[in-house]
């Protein structure tokens, strides 16, 4: 059966953006630290994870080593939008849960409204690849039970405040998982594996 995997970004204090939830990799507010090492990692390991327009500047095509299926918020999926880019991943099945989009600004991204366990658990039913869950955080606190690994690619920095990994909702809750791998890059950034115990 597919897995659902939470491969995200996280600061030292558990947060996956800052207060505001825009991107905080691109635009003028952007604050992650992103080292070379960091993208030829994610390039040799997860390539299917790079955006469409970073997989094109890297030479990167073909389908990816783990996902062939990405699922978001709306609120992450804005952030794109905002960008003026409407699909990031073209070369994977795109999911977008939203109760208030009723029309895609892409004919690539899938609107779904429905409850989101009930979807992901129909899409574990299906054949192929694992299913990748790239935000946000209030998304993966409502699928938080049905998250079977982590990948956490935790930066070198707090921030404070903001979006926290698993959203502002989920209870107290004590859940376990068990490391399964890790790299280190020289840049500082850990990348975190775990599997649900």
């Amino acid at each position: 059966m597919r897995q659902l995997v939470y491969f995200i970004a996280a600061s030292l204090d558990g947060y996956i953006a800052g207060p505001d939830g825009s991107d905080p990799t691109a635009g003028p507010g952007a604050f992650w630290p992103i080292g070379q090492d960091y993208i030829q990692h994610l390039a040799a390991r997860y390539p299917e994870t790079l955006p469409g327009p970073a997989r094109d500047a890297l030479g990167i095509s073909g389908n990816g080593a783990h996902f062939d299926t990405v699922i978001e918020g709306r609120r992450t999926y804005q952030n794109g939008v905002d960008q003026g880019v409407t699909d990031a991943w073209p070369h994977l099945r795109h999911l977008v849960f939203s109760r208030s989009l009723t029309t895609a600004p892409d004919p690539g991204v899938e609107l779904v409204a429905d409850d989101p366990v009930a979807r992901v658990r129909e899409l574990k039913q299906e054949d192929g690849k694992d299913i990748w869950l790239c935000g946000g955080g209030e998304l993966a606190g409502a699928l938080f039970t049905e998250i079977d690994r982590l990948v956490v690619k935790l930066a070198p920095m707090a921030i404070g405040s903001g979006t926290p990994l698993f959203g502002h909702k989920r209870p107290f809750d004590p859940a376990y998982f068990t490391l399964a791998d890790s790299a280190i890059m020289d840049s500082g950034t850990v990348f975190l594996t775990y599997a649900r115990k």
